[in-house]
């Protein structure tokens, strides 16, 4: 279902350009696709064996690129769509990534951190045939983190006998990690938030669905900026707070009490409720197809920022772009987490590392260019975001598979 809906939006995307009969072709499929068994002992001394994915998508305008995720609804299907989808947002960026991903199907919680080792020492062993600073760099996506890339590159040097810290991005700073790099998804959607208010008159009110790491850097930036958030959510429940939510409480609070909605004073909402509560900007930080033909008319916000990867469906895109809204989509608004990664990479790569203010500036520079270019075609051929970021992501891809003049 995931795959199918990438490429539906793909197909509508088409209709707008004309592409050489090679890159149609190239599109169709991954380059690789790898599934595998990860056995771990656990704590009790049993065996449990893991299911582990990697799919490099395309790697037409360079080595692939994209994160590794942990989540029990993991398959195959949707890893080859998030490798898909990072193929076009590292072209929508302008980076010289092709697009991959990876995963586990096993819920992160349920492990104790010697088990989590293991597990993640595990995927590197299976994928270092696949992966490598030249071929395929993974990062960290939805339940991993520096500590989860610091096992894996640590992994991945012992096993070809050199310490190689660009074989994966997101690591930790004193394991060649790039400053700047943890909050780089919210900080690529927030400077995309700050060209589309120059371009038409929103107000301040905002909504943001998913409290992790994208969702929670970006509540920090909106509110040091003016914005107030009226709600939030996570995977427990969502919460709504009229007169705006004290950001540095709610992260307290998130952090001692495992919950948003346990904020003082809040009025507990579902997950259905807080994406239909009425808003300026809606932010939508959690999982995929969370927006659907079933919810779409149903959608208040008036400027909807995609910082998880696929959380609207190509149906509800046409019903939100009938109804006035103005979209951000997910290839654009979190490209900042893939930039800095590339920065990282180029980093490892010089054996040189930029300041914390330069890793932003050369950050921003990127969104706003990008930003513009994506706006500039959506408002030439009036088309939404999504499908005109797509057209600009597909030219680009089109022109390397061209110039290569593959086989």
């Amino acid at each position: 279902m995931v795959f199918e809906n990438a490429q539906k939006q793909l197909e509508k995307a088409k209709k707008h350009t004309h592409l050489v009969q090679e890159t149609e072709e190239m599109l169709k499929y991954p380059v690789e696709s790898f599934s595998f068994s990860i056995p771990v002992r656990m704590d009790d001394g049993k065996l449990k064996v893991f299911e582990g994915f990697r799919v490099r998508y395309n790697d037409a305008r360079g080595p692939t690129k994209g994160g590794i995720r942990y989540h029990p609804g993991v398959t195959l299907d949707e890893v080859k769509a998030l490798a898909f989808w990072m193929t076009i947002k590292c072209a929508v960026i302008n980076i010289p990534y092709g697009g991959g991903k990876g995963g586990i199907t096993v819920d992160p919680h349920k492990l104790s951190k010697a088990e989590l080792e293991k597990l993640s020492r595990g995927w590197m062993r299976k994928a270092y045939r696949i992966v490598g600073p030249d071929r395929d760099i993974p990062a960290p996506d939805v339940y991993t983190n520096g500590q989860i890339m610091a096992w894996m590159v640590d992994e991945y040097s012992t096993i070809v006998g050199q310490y190689s810290p660009a074989v994966i991005t997101g690591k930790p700073i004193s394991l060649g990690g790039s400053l700047g790099r943890s909050y780089a998804t919210a900080l690529g959607g927030y400077y995309c938030v700050k060209e589309a208010v120059q371009k038409a008159t929103y107000g301040k009110k905002v909504v943001i669905q998913g409290f992790g790491n994208a969702g929670s850097h970006m509540a920090r930036l909106l509110a040091e900026d003016g914005y107030t958030i009226i709600a939030v959510s996570d995977s427990k429940g969502g919460a709504l707070l009229e007169n705006g939510f004290d950001y540095g409480k709610l992260s307290e609070i998130k952090e001692n009490e495992g919950r948003v909605d346990a904020y003082p004073g809040c009025k507990k909402l579902s997950q259905e409720q807080l994406l239909e509560l009425d808003c300026d900007i809606l932010v939508l930080a959690a999982l995929e197809n969370v927006v659907t033909d079933k919810n779409a008319d149903k959608i208040n916000g008036k400027m909807i920022v995609e910082l998880a990867n696929g959380p609207v469906t190509p149906e509800a895109d046409d019903i939100l772009y009938k109804n006035g809204k103005f979209m951000i989509p997910d290839i654009l608004a979190n490209s900042g987490g893939v930039c800095v990664s590339y920065f990282e990479w180029v980093q490892n790569k010089q054996g040189y590392y930029w300041e914390e203010e330069e890793v932003n500036k050369k950050l921003h520079a990127k969104m706003v260019k990008e930003f513009n270019t994506t706006f500039g075609i959506h408002s030439k051929k009036k088309i939404d975001m999504r499908t005109a970021a797509y057209v600009l992501a597909l030219g680009r891809i089109d022109e390397a598979t061209k110039d290569r003049a593959i086989y």
